[in-house]
This record gives structure tokens, sequence and C-alpha cells, in this order.
């Protein structure tokens, strides 16, 4: 099992000097991958819901500060040399496809290949309008033809593409990514268009845990989910073996020793089922294990408190425990 953590690209902890620390601890303490979530801008006036709250409410967006995320990925490339990144998820209609590909092959590049694109089609009906993208009810397809743009452009030496959102021809992409064919591009979403799109375009699938209409926290909830991905994976004519599955839990300031810490989770309730990565250290690494044999080969958890000092702890106690 592969564990990841989150570096915030807003609030105190977007620093740049926090950034940097965060990237190299996590290095330094083990972790395979660190991940950064994608927004433009913060729509003052909003009614479009979040999908992860009860509520809708999305609390971020109280604040309105962030850092772009390809930006904020290249930084900490240069501050780093072996860890993974993952764009935990670009939003793929928000920038045109082609400067897109362009700041993703080049982040592969200059990091010597370290990049995985976790992608998905996005929600915020309000940043699609303000960022002038395709309209917003069309953004499924948009976000299928945008992943195969970067496919061509990455892989071809005389690219070429004719869609209804992007055409191109007679032209020079270089350079390439280092990864071949291309770094590895998982899809995030628990809807079904997302779960197919993973199935057929990507190379695995990020689900998160705490979508309220299809909350993921229990282990018989995630495995009834694998296996319809799973079953998609193999109607696409492709090995679900060969899929990458990367599960994402907000992580408030767990701490492995105490077992009454909950999941932050507005989700339906679990019933007499524990909610994952919940409990004993025990019960968590047990946790992993289970979801390991399903099909799960990584996770992203999230560290984040008020200060730089507390969220270091937190990863460090985490990662004596578990790495």
């Amino acid at each position: 099992m592969k564990i990841g953590f989150y570096v915030p690209t807003r609030g105190p902890l977007s620093a740049p000097e926090n950034m940097s620390a965060l990237a190299k601890r996590g290095e330094a303490l083990g972790f395979s991958f660190l991940s950064m979530t994608d927004h433009l801008v913060v729509p003052r006036s909003r009614v479009s819901d979040y999908p992860y709250t009860k509520d809708g409410n999305w609390l971020p967006g109280r604040f309105g500060d962030f850092l772009d995320q390809l930006t904020a990925l290249a930084f900490v490339a240069g501050h780093t040399t072996s860890i993974r990144m993952l764009t935990s998820v670009l939003v793929l209609p928000h920038r045109s496809p082609v400067p897109t590909a362009k700041a993703l092959a080049s982040i592969d590049y200059l990091s010597g290949g370290r990049l995985s694109v976790g992608c998905g089609a996005g929600w915020m009906k309000e940043e699609f309008e303000a960022l002038g993208t395709p309209p917003h009810p069309e953004r499924g397809q948009v976000a299928n033809e945008y992943i195969n743009v970067f496919k061509e452009l990455w892989t071809s030496d005389d690219p070429e593409f004719h869609g209804n959102y992007a055409d191109f021809t007679d032209i020079t992409f270089e350079p390439k990514p280092i990864q071949k064919p291309h770094p590895p591009i998982l899809v995030g979403g628990e809807s079904p268009p997302a779960m197919r799109r993973a199935a057929q375009l990507g190379d695995g699938w990020i689900p998160m845990a705490h979508n309220t209409k299809v909350p993921l926290d229990t282990l018989e909830r995630l495995a009834a989910y694998l296996r319809k991905y799973q079953g998609l994976v193999e109607s696409a004519g492709r090995d679900p073996k060969s899929m990458q599955v990367t599960w994402f839990v907000l992580f408030w300031g767990v701490k492995p020793d105490d077992p009454q810490q909950p999941m932050p989770i507005d989700g339906p309730d679990p019933g007499g089922d524990r909610r994952l990565l919940t409990g004993s250290a025990q019960q968590m690494k047990d946790d992993m294990a289970a979801m390991e044999e399903l099909g799960v080969d990584s996770i992203i958890v999230n560290f984040e408190q008020e200060t730089i000092e507390a969220t270091l702890d937190d990863m460090e106690a985490y990662a004596e425990e578990f790495l």
C-alpha cells in the first residue's frame, strides 16, 4: 500500500517555506507521493452544492485564496528529488488542453518523471463561467476529449487532433514527458460517468471516501463500488489488475494511538460498520491490508492543521506507525 499526503494550495500552509517543508519532510519520512487540489477562482456568490458535505457548503470557498495547482507542483518538484506528485484532481475543463498538456509534460520532464495526472470533470458551475470554459453541462464530454488530446500530444511525433473542443495539426510538441507512454492518468469521481471515464480512458481511478451521495467510507461500501469499477474496466476490454486505485480520505489531525478519533464524513451513518481508517493503529493497518486485497493501491491522507508545526507533528506520528 502506497501512502501519499495532501499539500494545501491555500491558507497558511501554502506559504512557500511551508510547502517546501511539507514536501521535504514527507519525502524524508518515506511517503510515496504528495497531492494537490485544483481551483483557480472562487465565486463569491455560489449556488452549486459541494458534493462532499451534507449541507453542500464548501468551506475553503469562504477564504478564496488558491495557488495555481500546476505552478505549485513545479515549485515543490524543485524542492524534492524522489517523491512522486499527483494532481488530485486537475479540473480538466478549466484550462485549454494544449497549454495544459505542455505544462504537465514540462513538470514531468523537469522532475525526472515523477508526475501522476489525477483529473476530473469538475463541479462548480460558477467557476466554469468565470473562467470562460466550454458550457458546464458539457464538462464530461470536454473531460473525455481533453484526456485524448493529452495522449496525442504526449505520444505522437506528429500530433494531430480534430474534435469539438480542440483542433490542431502540423505542430511540434517537445519535449515529451519522461514517462512512457505518458504519465499515469487517474480519473477522479464517484458518479457513473466518472467511473466509465476512468475505466475507458484512464490508467486508474481516484474515489473519495466522503461523497455524501456515494459514501465509500466502509469496507463493504468501497468493495461494492470497486466491483462496479472493475466490471467497467473489463467491459472496456482492459485488465483490472493493470489499473491503479487511489482512495482519498480527509484525515484531520488523526493520531494513530487515539482509538476514538473519528473520520469527518458527512455521509449516511454506516450503521454497525466501522468507517475505514478509524480506531486503533492495528485496526487501520488491517483496513489497509483489506483494501489492498480489494485492489486499492494507494491512499491519500490529509494532515492539515492550523500551523506547520502541528501538521509536521501529525505526519511524523503517522509515519512512525505506518511507514
